[in-house]
């Protein structure tokens, strides 16, 4: 897709279903492709395609930040914060120079690695 796309949901999901074929079904890949497609399925059924390609675009721009609500020299510190109360399931942190994602467990709030844009960029022209 390029830069400035317009999703073809149809398109999209005969890729997807070429490529589930060519896993064994049951298999990570195989379940993986499925749950893209059917989230793609249920993005188009609740009417929402216009709002998933206006955030698909943002994403993919220059210019997209997200916002991290603090940063952390340690994961020891940023544990103590999760206990502290004042996190919130959504709100991206950064420890270490690294990103993470506060998440909702139930019964408790955790930390899930969510690399940031420029950890990606990095990773990115590291490869290159």
């Amino acid at each position: 897709m390029s830069k400035d796309p317009e999703i073809d949901v149809e398109d999209v999901l005969s890729v997807l279903s070429d490529e589930t074929g060519r896993h064994e079904k049951g298999s990570r890949e195989w379940n993986a492709l499925q749950v893209a497609a059917i989230c793609l399925v249920y993005v188009r059924h609740m009417n929402k395609l216009d709002e998933f390609t206006s955030y698909y675009r943002e994403l993919l721009s220059p210019d997209f930040k997200i916002k991290v609500e603090r940063d952390f020299e340690t994961r020891t510190e940023a544990e103590a914060w999760l206990k502290e109360g004042t996190a919130a399931h959504g709100m991206h942190i950064r420890i270490e120079g690294a990103g993470f994602l506060v998440v909702q467990l139930p019964g408790r709030l955790t930390l899930m690695n969510a690399p940031l844009p420029e950890e990606l960029n990095a990773m990115e022209s590291a490869e290159e």
